[in-house]
């Protein structure tokens, strides 16, 4: 992406304290400023904290925020809203404060707010003090969709469809049944509760709008109807994928390094990872907060015992420190055939020629890094919009395959094994893999429709040209 010229345009660019938050948004914000926008990224202590490689560029500052945690929050899944509610309500009073300290500044007055997916209080503050906002969904524009329809007209239909029948929406690409509903459709769930409301008001901010117009971290031809589906009610632009450019132009004068680990790496993998043939390697990974159950675990260490194959997985620590792999009844087993490490680099490893395939909970940051280095997945998906992805995975995008579950709701070894087996020697989910990371290199390049989209969204939006 080309350089403009620096101008006075200066965003405010707020995002919640996760990984899967903060490395688009870190992404999205170097591109804003190799256009020439000013950008202060902000988020709160607990995320801030925790990132151990933070980038240094010109026109990107930082402005963390106490949120009364600033990584203390030990609580468990169901306590979840505490910690959302204590973000909630300390970054509303930062927000508030920092714009009112740049207004009186020269040249730093904020022109714009920019939040993204759960932080919709963000919008509503915007909104109070007379600033214009702009939301950055970092899902795919499928979810969005999906949201939008069941908080509007459609909420009856997605209560009403039965488990093993499916529901079709105007604009998308798929039918749907319940298993793969993202979980905030489920106002139900008392643990969702929290969520699902940021996610109403998100829709009911929109709606209060003229012209509303949302920037998604997808691109044209991976969800060209999905990005269409709301035509006639908000504008859906894709700006994506936002992941290191340099993955995506074999170039960037930032380099590797812009971006965040919220985690320590292990960095022991990379001579192991070379001794390996290409395409042979399993890698898996379940992102940076989700926790997967003792049960899943085995069931996963046993289906790779069966898969015979070398893999790597990432095993993370618990939040109170523990170390989930001393559980495992075939640890000493597993170490033999693969290792196993507390964290890596995700988007360099996968882009390393001896990966085979993704076993991978199909968060959206974890797709697209996926996606846009060609390997194939197997889609394990916990909750969230997890569920959903899985489903394009397999059914639209047909780069993987999903793991079934039992009458129990569990995952068993013998069809991880299977799917493992139809990913690595399948030429088909290769083939259509390696087909979306040419697309989105293009997408990318000075006249591709990611580009394009954001250097319009800029000079129409952040600095009203025509």
């Amino acid at each position: 992406m080309k350089n403009l010229k620096k101008n006075n345009c200066h965003v405010l660019l707020v995002s919640y304290p996760m990984l899967g938050h903060i490395n688009p948004c870190l992404q999205f914000a170097k591109r804003l400023v190799n256009l020439g926008v000013q950008v202060t990224y902000c988020t709160s202590l607990s995320g801030f904290n925790r990132i151990s490689n933070l980038p240094t560029v010109k026109g990107l500052s930082f402005a963390p925020f106490s949120d009364g945690y600033d990584g203390g929050f030990k609580g468990s899944f169901d306590e979840y809203h505490l910690f959302y509610n204590s973000v909630k309500t300390y970054g509303s009073e930062f927000v508030i404060n920092m714009v009112s300290e740049h207004t009186t500044k020269k040249n730093l007055a904020f022109t714009r707010i920019i939040y993204t997916t759960l932080m919709a209080w963000v919008g509503s503050v915007a909104k109070i003090i007379n600033v214009p906002s702009t939301l950055f969904w970092i899902q795919p524009v499928t979810i969005l969709d999906i949201y939008y329809y069941y908080f509007t007209d459609y909420a009856d239909s997605f209560k009403n469809c039965p488990q093993h029948q499916s529901l079709e929406l105007p604009g998308l690409p798929l039918a749907l049944n319940p298993r793969d509903f993202p979980s905030f459709v489920f106002t139900n769930v008392k643990y969702n509760d929290w969520a699902t409301q940021s996610i109403k008001e998100h829709i009911q901010l929109l709606n209060s709008e003229e012209n509303p117009r949302v920037l998604v971290n997808t691109f044209d031809a991976l969800e060209f109807d999905a990005l269409r589906a709301l035509k006639d009610s908000v504008t859906m632009v894709g700006v994506g994928p936002c992941i290191p450019s340099t993955f995506l132009e074999g170039k960037d004068r930032f380099g590797t390094s812009f971006g965040s680990d919220l985690q320590s790496i292990s960095k022991n993998y990379i001579d192991w990872l070379d001794e390996k043939p290409n395409e042979s390697v399993i890698y898996i990974a379940f992102g940076s907060y989700a926790e997967i159950s003792n049960q899943l675990m085995e069931e996963i260490a046993q289906g790779l015992l069966k898969s015979g194959r070398p893999f790597l997985w990432v095993i993370r620590k618990g939040i109170k420190g523990e170390n989930p792999k001393e559980k495992l009844r075939c640890k000493e087993e597993l170490e033999k055939q693969g290792k196993i490490v507390t964290w890596c680099s995700q988007v360099e490893f996968l882009h390393h020629p001896s990966v085979g395939c993704f076993l991978t909970h199909c968060g959206w940051n974890s797709t697209l890094e996926s996606l846009t280095s060609g390997v194939p997945i197997v889609a394990c998906p916990l909750w969230n919009d997890q569920l959903c992805n899985a489903k394009l995975i397999q059914d639209v995008w047909k780069i993987g395959v999903r793991v079934s579950v039992n009458d129990e709701g569990i995952v068993e070894k013998d069809d991880l094994e299977r799917c493992i087996d139809v990913v690595m020697k399948g030429e088909e989910c290769r083939k259509n893999a390696q087909k979306w990371k040419d697309l989105a290199k293009e997408v990318m390049k000075e006249n591709g429709s990611s580009n394009l989209n954001m250097q319009a969204y800029v000079n129409e939006i952040l600095l009203g040209h025509s």
